[in-house]
This record gives C-alpha cells, sequence and structure tokens, in this order.
C-alpha cells in the first residue's frame, strides 16, 4: 500500500508550526527507524500536555509519514477549522453512535488505506501524579484488532515541561528538549481472530500501554509505578471519600444537637 502523500493543507500547517516549535524547544528523537515506510498502521502515544500533540506532529512529519489524529467528528462541519481538519485528513470519531465499533469507522478505513492513525488512548492528559501513561482506553486495540496492523508505541517527555499539564501559561526558559522515543511494534498476536469481549481490549489495550510506558521509562531513566493510575477508579475513591465525609459531619453534627438537647 503506498504511503498517501502529504498535500497542500499539512505541508500549510507544517509552515505556520514548526518555525516556533524549532524556537521554543530543542529536540531529541529516536526511534524513527521503527516507523513503517509503507501501509497503514497506528501510533499510540502518551499524552501530557496541551503543547504536545504539535510538538508530536513535528516528529512523526519527519518521518515522512504524517499523523492523523482522531477528533470530535463536529469540528469537521465549519469555517476554516473544518476546512483544516479536512484538508490535512484528520479522523473524525462519531461519538454520538451507539455502535463502539462504527465509532472508529473512519479511522478503520485510514489505515486500510494505508495511513498512519495517531492514538492518545488515555483519551485525554495524563492525571498521573508523576505524569506516566494512565488506564488506557479501548479505541486503539480495537482498530488495530480489526485490521491487523501494526501499533507502533511512543513515548515523548519535554513538552509537558515548557506548558505543564492543565497549566494556562508557558515555562520558557531555560529552552526545554522535546524527547521522543518510537519503539518496534507492538505483539498483538495472541488477541488475532478472537471475539472482541470488553476483557480482551482491556487486556490488549495493557499491552499496548505497557510498551509506550516501557518507552518512556527509558526516556526518563527511571521505572513507572506497578500500578497505572486509573481515574475511573480515582473518581469512584473520590466519592467514596465525600460520602464518608459527609457522613461524619452528619453524625457529628447529630451529637451536637443531642448534646444541646440534653
Amino acid at each position: 500500500m503506498p504511503r498517501r502523500r502529504i498535500g497542500f493543507w499539512y505541508r500549510f500547517a507544517a509552515v505556520l508550526c514548526k518555525p516556533p516549535l524549532v524556537v521554543l524547544i530543542k529536540r531529541d528523537w529516536r526511534g524513527m527507524e521503527n516507523i513503517p515506510a509503507e501501509g497503514g498502521f497506528i501510533t499510540a502515544v502518551n499524552h501530557n500536555s496541551h503543547v504536545d500533540p504539535f510538538a508530536y506532529a513535528h516528529y512523526q512529519y519527519n518521518t515522512g509519514r504524517v499523523p492523523r489524529f482522531l477528533a470530535k467528528s463536529g469540528l469537521f462541519k465549519k469555517g476554516f477549522v473544518g476546512a483544516a481538519m479536512r484538508g490535512t485528513g484528520q479522523i473524525p470519531v462519531y461519538r454520538e453512535t451507539t455502535d463502539a465499533l462504527s465509532a472508529f469507522r473512519a479511522a478503520i478505513d485510514a489505515v486500510e488505506r494505508g495511513e498512519c492513525v495517531a492514538f492518545y488512548p488515555e483519551g485525554t492528559i495524563t492525571r498521573d501524579p508523576d505524569q506516566w501513561p494512565m488506564v488506557g482506553k479501548t479505541g486503539a486495540a480495537r482498530v488495530a484488532l480489526t485490521t491487523k496492523c501494526p501499533v507502533i508505541p511512543v513515548a515523548q517527555w519535554g513538552a509537558n515541561e515548557l506548558l505543564p499539564p492543565y497549566a494556562k501559561k508557558p515555562n520558557l526558559r531555560p529552552r526545554k528538549t522535546h524527547h521522543v522515543l518510537a519503539g518496534p511494534p507492538v505483539d498483538l498476536d495472541r488477541f488475532y481472530d478472537k471475539e472482541m469481549t470488553p476483557e480482551l481490549l482491556k487486556e490488549a489495550t495493557e499491552v499496548i500501554m505497557t510498551a509506550v510506558t516501557r518507552q518512556l521509562e527509558q526516556i526518563r531513566g527511571e521505572k513507572a509505578p506497578a500500578t497505572r493510575y486509573d481515574p475511573r477508579q480515582e473518581r469512584i475513591e473520590q466519592r467514596r471519600r465525600t460520602q464518608a465525609q459527609t457522613q461524619t459531619q452528619v453524625q457529628h453534627k447529630a451529637a451536637q444537637e443531642e448534646g444541646q438537647g440534653t
């Protein structure tokens, strides 16, 4: 399958975005030899800054295999933003559909056309206190198991030092270094040709997230925690803590009122 031409819109975006990126951050980019030269594939990338999609796109652009990111389908409909999204070949995700596979149909089609589809499996900027990859969502695994395409684990670090997670102001000095390390394809063979149950997808997703985390460990020179941060579990625990605190306050107030009554 031949690679798709980069095209006018992507080159135009590169002209706009590359100069400030070159000025703001230095580059330590490794693993480009693991990016397939031909055919469709997925990159699974960690997410720790609002800047890192641009910094990572710069890395991927320089490999000659430009990334097609997933975005809400509504962004493709109107105005300049919609024209740019369509022109650069970004991938609409139809979250309103009740069929999980149909939600990623455009991504599946893109892979089958020979595109590189970039997934942020965490679905949002990491909330891990030390900025390690969180528990992933299953979309990347779903597309990978449907198409049997290579999944390249990619870790990045440094854009988060320029603009920390959920920060509003960048930290410009000293000049930061954007580290990227792409690893060899994730081995998902044991998941092929099986029923795509939630359990199977979760297991395949964890294999992908482990591969991404290993790349980040190499960049950071340290080991990730043994247990991956799970925002859903954290929300459950937060609700439990809130309920326990409320119950304690109610009991305390009742005891005070009882004491006053006597």
